[in-house]
C-alpha cells in the first residue's frame, strides 16, 4: 500500500498537510504515516533531566497525534501510523523515506508568512533530487473546501 508521509510539528501549516494527506489516502486507497521528529538539541541537559524531557516530548506528540488520528479515522476512514524519530529533522525525514519502501509521497505544509515557506520546505526542496519519491507542498492558507476540491 502506498503511504503519504506527513510531518507532525507545531506549525500552523501542518494542519493543511494532514488534511491533504488523509484526503488523498482516502481517495486513492492509500495510508498515512505521520512522522514527528524530536530535535537532539532539546535535550542537552543532565542525563536524568534530558530523559524526563524526552518522555514529556513523546507524550505531547502522542496527544497531538491522537487529535489528527481521530479526525482521519472518523472523517476519512484512514487509520494513520505514528513514527517518532530523534535527530535533525531533515535527516530524519530523509531516513524515514529511504527506510520505508511503502512511502510514495512526502506531504509538507508551506508557511504563509513573509519569511518563506518554512525551514522544512526550504531544506527538503533543496534535497528533492536525492529523494526516491515526489514532494507535495500544500499551501498553509488553503480552505478546507479548496482542499476537498483538489484531492
Amino acid at each position: 500500500m502506498r503511504k503519504f508521509l506527513v510531518v507532525l510539528d507545531d506549525s500552523r501549516e501542518c494542519l493543511n498537510a494532514m488534511r491533504f494527506a488523509a484526503m488523498r489516502a482516502a481517495h486513492t486507497g492509500g495510508g498515512v504515516a505521520i512522522l514527528s521528529v524530536i530535535p537532539p538539541d532539546e535535550f542537552n541537559h543532565w542525563i536524568g533531566v534530558g530523559a524526563v524531557m524526552r518522555e514529556e516530548a513523546r507524550e505531547r506528540i502522542h496527544a497531538h497525534f491522537e487529535v489528527f488520528a481521530k479526525w482521519m479515522r472518523d472523517k476519512q476512514g484512514v487509520d494513520p501510523q505514528l513514527v517518532i524519530r530523534e535527530g535533525p529533522p531533515v535527516d530524519e525525514i530523509m531516513a524515514q523515506v529511504h527506510e520505508d519502501g511503502e512511502i510514495g509521497v512526502l506531504v509538507l505544509g508551506a508557511g504563509t508568512d513573509k519569511k518563506g515557506p518554512g525551514p522544512l520546505v526550504t531544506q527538503l526542496t533543496r534535497n528533492a533530487g536525492n529523494l526516491p519519491i515526489p514532494i507535495t507542498i500544500v499551501p498553509g492558507d488553503l480552505s478546507k473546501e479548496r482542499l476537498e476540491a483538489i484531492t
